[in-house]
């Protein structure tokens, strides 16, 4: 093996939640597989919406959350993809509002061309947030294949009454983020050696941070619906929402928060492939969309933050809620009644 320091980011194409398949191909593939056809009735959340992860009822005050999430590598050094990929699949059940358990590893590693070691750091990482999380790395599988990719089976629980969907907003709510855009952005300057150290801190800062407000949120009628942004931007998970609830969304462009620093990267047209591939998925939904404006919206998180929908005549709760939880928080729009976009930007 090389003597020169390893990079993950240089043994795959893509990295992160930008891996994820097309949204076009991936529904080409669960329609025509049968996965959307769903008989057990215990089965609350499964492939037949588009949910953040499956929910099987097992007493009438208890049901389990499972939801599996892994990648190639984000950043070069294992140790925080590791975390970050800890962080992203935890954020699952978070997104459900549950509360997560234990979780299983997922690990392929060409393990003739890059030390266990380095796995054994990957893994290290990952248990240093499920630690945070208050769960145990319990177990898992692994194989030697030519990629890197790693991530985590992760097991919750909630009650059956206070599951928060993708697909639960109501006409009128507000819509809220709890993380700043951008991830995909600095990620791909990592790729390409252009990132400043600080932005790399940013990065880590971001991807890194648990989104366990969700398990508190779970237990709010307030809250109509959740589900966290990764691969599809923005944009894509939000259209999910509002076409799960058969509504409109509209998005104030200057609302949105951005992780300091990407919009440098974003005039060296630094940003990931995938972010065109979101935007040719989800333009002809969308409205008021202006030039590279789009970045912004499409660009894939990894370990995003979580879409919250509010009733609005429960701001003030919502707004003393999150502060009492030191989480920081975006308004940056509303759903609305069903129109001929799915998603207005003004």
């Amino acid at each position: 093996m090389s003597d020169q320091p390893i990079k993950l980011t240089q043994w795959s194409e893509g990295s992160g939640c930008g891996c994820k398949i097309a949204p076009a191909i991936l529904d080409q593939i669960l329609s025509q597989s049968g996965s959307n056809l769903q008989l057990d009735t215990n089965l609350l959340v499964g492939n037949s919406s588009k949910d953040d992860a499956a929910v099987y009822q097992i007493s009438e005050d208890l049901a389990m959350i499972n939801t599996v999430d892994f990648f190639t590598p984000i950043v070069d050094d294992p140790f925080d993809f590791g975390r970050i990929s800890a962080a992203n699949a935890i954020s699952d059940v978070y997104a459900m509002g549950g509360k997560p358990l234990f979780a299983n590893a997922i690990l392929s590693w060409p393990v003739e061309k890059l030390a266990p070691e380095l796995a054994a750091k990957v893994l290290e990482g990952a248990k240093k947030v499920c630690k945070a999380a208050g769960i145990e790395l319990a177990g898992g599988h692994s194989i030697a294949a030519k990629d890197p990719i790693f991530g985590l089976s992760v097991n919750g629980v909630i009650h059956p009454r206070k599951i928060k969907t993708n697909r639960g907003a109501k006409a009128g709510d507000l819509i809220f983020l709890t993380k700043p855009l951008g991830i995909g952005v600095l990620a791909t300057a990592l790729k390409r050696e252009k990132i400043k150290d600080k932005d790399y801190l940013n990065l880590l800062d971001t991807a890194c941070r648990l989104n366990s407000i969700g398990q508190v949120l779970g237990n709010h009628e307030e809250v109509h619906a959740m589900t966290d942004v990764t691969g599809f931007g923005l944009l894509g998970h939000l259209i999910e929402m509002a076409e799960g609830a058969e509504l409109s969304a509209k998005i104030e462009l200057d609302q949105l928060p951005l992780i300091e620093g990407i919009q440098e990267y974003i005039d060296q047209f630094i940003f990931p492939d995938n972010t065109y591939r979101n935007w040719n998925a989800y333009n002809t939904k969308t409205k008021g969309v202006k030039g590279m404006e789009l970045v912004k919206l499409c660009d894939p998180q990894t370990s995003g933050g979580l879409l919250i929908s509010v009733a609005p005549e429960n701001l003030d709760w919502f707004e003393k809620t999150m502060k009492l939880e030191k989480q920081v928080f975006w308004q940056i729009g509303n759903f609305t009644a069903k129109g001929e976009f799915v998603v207005e930007v003004v």
